[in-house]
């Protein structure tokens, strides 16, 4: 069985907004880069932090969570933000454009929809600088009715730190292990004579 997605922002996690007095962490070095729709010579300036992949490496080479970037970013995040960052690629949700002027139309972040009917009845963490109180609502709603939830919200003008990524391990593990000792139980019995397993997925 696969294990909880981790779903990753771009903006605001691992490219910080600047401060009122325009500077970004001193951590994070400045890159131009082209997203699809923009010709060379209109880049984009971001901010990326190094260390940021090494942790999110470990982060996926721990085989407790499932990477899925979900972001404004699309596709892009696998092709230009993650390779900066040295990361493999990683699918994304593919996000529509809507023509909104707040992320929180509705009162809550207007990825959330999208995200749960992509999600279905899937375990998720979700990394993002921009939730609502309607959207912790929506976390613990979903985690009432067997679906485990849990949203992490970064200093968008700080971003992602280590102890955020800690965090997704440590709720995945309890998961992920039980998944495991579940499809090992369903192996050992299943190896008997006239065994009858129905398994129920772990809450």
């Amino acid at each position: 069985m696969r294990p909880p997605y981790l779903l990753l922002d771009v903006d605001g996690v691992l490219i910080p907004f600047p401060d009122a007095d325009g500077t970004t962490p001193a951590t994070h070095g400045r890159h131009d880069v082209v997203p699809g729709g923009r010709n060379a010579g209109n880049p984009v300036t971001v901010w990326l932090n190094p260390a940021h992949g090494p942790l999110l490496m470990h982060t996926i080479r721990s085989g407790l969570v499932t990477p899925l970037w979900c972001t404004s970013w699309r596709q892009d995040a696998t092709t230009l933000v993650g390779p900066l960052l040295g990361l493999p690629p990683i699918p994304h949700v593919d996000l529509p454009r809507p023509r909104i002027t707040t992320s929180h139309p509705n009162g809550y972040l207007w990825k959330r929809d999208h995200v749960e009917t992509w999600l279905g009845d899937a375990p998720a963490i979700w990394i993002d600088d921009d939730f609502t109180s309607l959207d912790h609502t929506w976390a613990a709603e979903r985690t009432a009715l067997g679906r485990p939830t849990a949203l992490i919200q970064p200093d968008p003008h700080v971003g992602l730190l280590a102890e955020h990524l800690v965090e997704s391990l440590a709720w995945a593990a309890p998961l992920t292990l039980a998944q495991a000792q579940a499809m090992a139980t369903a192996s050992t019995l299943g190896a008997g004579k006239d065994s009858t397993l129905v398994l129920t997925p772990p809450a």
